[in-house]
């Protein structure tokens, strides 16, 4: 989904821009799937399951880009990415078509500047321009943070998928179901 890009000012004063992710950005995307993986054990991916070839990343975007049922989002401070959101629909049958997912995920160094907030609060005003009604997420439980953040912007706790991720580490950890109203 194409959308207009917004400024917005970050807790310590620098100017962030909540923009369209496009092909232009595709070699940053890359980069910052590889590290935010390695830098939280809260996404769904490790590092080294990151192997998207420079083109590919390009197609992806591009065609994602054009889709008026997925949005796209990229944060850029000073010019590169602090982090990425995206929101799709569930599916085309007409008893889900109301609903959507979101992703999010920001570099450890832009967390707590406001920029998550922003995003999932022009994603989801994104999403009601679409027709959605309804914001589903998944967040690993051990990830309070998030969970708070999601509460802030008016996700709503509907259950709990027990062992729904298994770590390297052969631990297991639960997610928790949420969603927002819209």
């Amino acid at each position: 989904m194409i959308f207009l890009e917004k400024e917005i000012t970050l807790k310590d004063g620098r100017k962030c821009i909540l923009r369209p992710n496009a092909p232009d950005l595709a070699e940053g995307m890359i980069e910052y799937l590889k590290i935010t993986s390695g830098e939280t054990e809260f996404l769904l991916r490790y590092p080294d399951e990151v192997k998207y070839t420079l083109e590919a990343e390009q197609e992806i975007l591009e065609k994602l880009k054009n889709d008026p049922y997925v949005i796209m989002m990229a944060a850029t401070v000073d010019g590169k990415i602090a982090g990425n959101g995206s929101i799709a629909g569930i599916g085309v049958k007409r008893k889900i078509q109301h609903r959507c997912s979101m992703a999010i995920a920001l570099y450890k160094e832009y967390w707590n500047l406001g920029i998550g907030k922003a995003m999932i609060d022009y994603m989801t005003e994104l999403a009601a321009s679409i027709g959605w009604h309804q914001v589903d997420l998944e967040v690993v439980a051990e990830n309070e943070q998030a969970i708070r953040l999601y509460k802030k912007c008016g996700f709503i706790e509907t259950g709990r998928r027990h062992n729904a991720l298994k770590f390297d580490d052969g631990t297991y950890h639960d997610e928790i179901l949420m969603y927002k109203p819209l």
